[in-house]
């Protein structure tokens, strides 16, 4: 018999890469808390940095999160990062690009397809999970804001301008809807097969706009997430992010999830302490508080709160690995078992 969660994990950018940081330890192990199988729904819409220039002029899909992904799930993190995060000498041709990405490119060209490349990746460095691409179509975010205006490409809706600070960034209105070009592009099968085996699904953390509804975006994706019958669980951001969720709270993050996507959470987690003073005031001079929530409402929407001590401080404010993964486990006991048991025992 099976021992352990089929666990798929759905997002982009470094709140994916944390999260799977922290569940990693879980797979194959002993006990109640562990992982059979491990897998990630990676968004593929960034246009910035390295990702971005190798996207332009090879025409590949970025690679950028699906390295940092890489990097979490190996044995020899330590190392590894190093080695696929480092980046080329600023006077060399290859500026800006990181190991990683470049590997991921030549991969790409030896194996004939972003997605095989992956896979390569994953064998060789004997990851301990999977990684999807959310599609392998050369998809484009597209925005329309709250006054009209329609921004295109995750750079222009995020406003995240190479060297600049988020209080001296461009504002733009908030943000109504957000969709994909092309709009019917197609998901991984894998992707959908995994998904369809999850006893626990989790969205998040990540850029709202920029990390999680391009996923969401995908219409079979999304539907997949509405007719699943695992655990369904939403981790909400600890900060707000200037130009994406400004003035957000956590019933507001939720709400946008369900108005593109529709009811796919079941459980929403939030952080229940509060960053130290000095951090909040930190943050506050980069337009970034901390995201407030009302319980009332998040039920409100048809999702169940559930608050835990997930944050780690430094000179940020991020989500701790292994605080989220324990905390996911501990919900997961109290909302998923029962859930858990009637799947198998219907085979």
């Amino acid at each position: 018999m099976r021992q352990g969660l089929n666990i798929v994990a759905i997002g982009g950018g470094t709140g994916l890469s944390t999260l799977l940081r922290g569940l990693k330890t879980y797979v194959g192990a002993e006990g109640a808390w562990s992982i059979a199988r491990l897998a990630a729904i990676v968004t593929v819409t960034d246009e910035g940095g390295s990702s971005g220039v190798l996207r332009r002029q090879f025409g590949m899909l970025p690679p950028g999160d699906v390295r940092n992904c890489i990097v979490a799930l190996a044995e020899e993190e330590h190392l590894l990062s190093q080695v696929f995060n480092y980046r080329f000498a600023e006077e060399s041709e290859f500026k800006g690009h990181s190991l990683g990405n470049l590997l991921l490119m030549a991969m790409t060209e030896i194996t004939g397809s972003f997605e095989d490349a992956v896979l390569a990746a994953s064998e060789v460095l004997n990851i301990r999970g999977e990684i999807f691409p959310s599609t392998l179509q050369d998809v484009r975010l597209r925005a329309t804001l709250e006054d009209g205006t329609v921004l295109i490409g995750e750079v222009a809706i995020s406003g995240s301008f190479l060297g600049e600070k988020a209080s001296t960034k461009p504002r733009h209105a908030r943000i109504a809807t957000v969709a994909i070009d092309p709009p019917d592009a197609a998901p991984v099968q894998r992707a959908l097969d995994a998904l369809a085996a999850a006893d626990l699904i989790i969205i998040g953390p990540g850029s709202l706009y920029t990390s999680i509804l391009p996923n969401l975006a995908i219409r079979p994706l999304a539907e997949a997430l509405r007719n699943s019958r695992a655990l369904r669980v939403y981790v909400c951001n600890v900060m707000t992010q200037p130009g994406e969720t400004d003035n957000y709270a956590a019933q507001d993050h939720l709400n946008a999830i369900v108005e593109h996507a529709g009811l796919v959470v079941d459980v929403m987690v939030m952080n229940g302490r509060r960053p130290s003073d000095a951090i909040v005031a930190a943050y506050a001079v980069e337009n970034q508080h901390p995201v407030e929530f009302d319980a009332a409402k998040v039920h409100e929407l048809g999702v169940t709160p559930f608050f835990g001590d997930v944050i780690a401080e430094g000179n940020y404010v991020r989500h701790d690995s292994p605080a989220l993964a324990d905390t996911i486990f501990r919900l997961y006991d109290r909302y998923g078992r029962a859930r858990e048991r009637m799947r198998r025992s219907e085979g």
